[in-house]
């Protein structure tokens, strides 16, 4: 596994799910969410990527975790966790919302299976609901489902390759599948896991803790 790094991106400043603090830091079961990101990938090399105000957060969980500064972007923030791995003999990195506490040892196994032969591989879930459009709170339109996914976290990469892709972006991508297939990467998809939610609203809190209590 030395060869492989886990970098957890922590330096959103999201606001929606409420509270006085960053989604990532605020508390789940008696640790900040980021907390149970960075747990799940304790076999790994990790890379704590941060926003400057939280340092000192960061330092109280961050174990043996290499804490860098993130960007004003997302794309910038990894770009800056990546360069942190160099030099380090890093083959394959792992690349994971600070925001997704739930990831299972499955899910990042069957990500690093696909790495085997591909440069590329993320997991994500099928879309099975009915797709609609709307305005001005009617249906506005019905869309096809088929071959829809809805993206998960971590996506792994070949470290050259991944690193390659974000110095040639010009940045504004929604993450890093997004970077890869702009510099000409295929991306294998994995299955997902509808518990690997990213917490976004005050709700998925609440079902984020009912999944780790159910979990004990």
């Amino acid at each position: 596994m030395h060869q492989t790094a886990a970098l957890i991106v922590a330096a959103g400043r999201g606001t929606r799910a409420g509270g006085e603090l960053p989604k990532q830091w605020q508390m789940l079961a008696g640790q900040p969410v980021v907390a149970h990101a960075l747990a799940a990938f304790a076999a790994f090399r990790r890379v704590l990527v941060i926003h400057p105000d939280d340092r000192a957060r960061a330092n109280a969980i961050a174990g043996d975790a290499v804490i860098v500064e993130g960007g004003a972007t997302r794309d910038a923030s990894v770009l800056a966790g990546l360069r942190a791995l160099q030099g380090m003999g890093v083959a394959r990195v792992l690349i994971h919302d600070g925001a997704r506490p739930l990831v299972s040892q499955a899910v990042i196994a069957r990500v690093l299976a696909a790495l085997d032969h591909h440069l590329a591989a993320a997991p994500a879930v099928a879309v099975s609901d009915a797709l609609w459009t709307g305005e001005n709170g009617l249906v506005t339109g019905t869309r096809d489902r088929t071959g829809l996914y809805r993206a998960q976290t971590p996506q792994g990469f070949r470290y050259d390759a991944i690193l390659a892709a974000h110095l040639a972006h010009k940045g504004g991508a929604a993450d890093d599948v997004e970077v890869a297939r702009a510099a000409g990467l295929d991306v294998a998809i994995v299955e997902g896991d509808e518990d690997n939610i990213k917490l976004t609203w005050p709700a998925d809190f609440v079902r984020a803790a009912r999944l780790l209590k159910g979990r004990d």
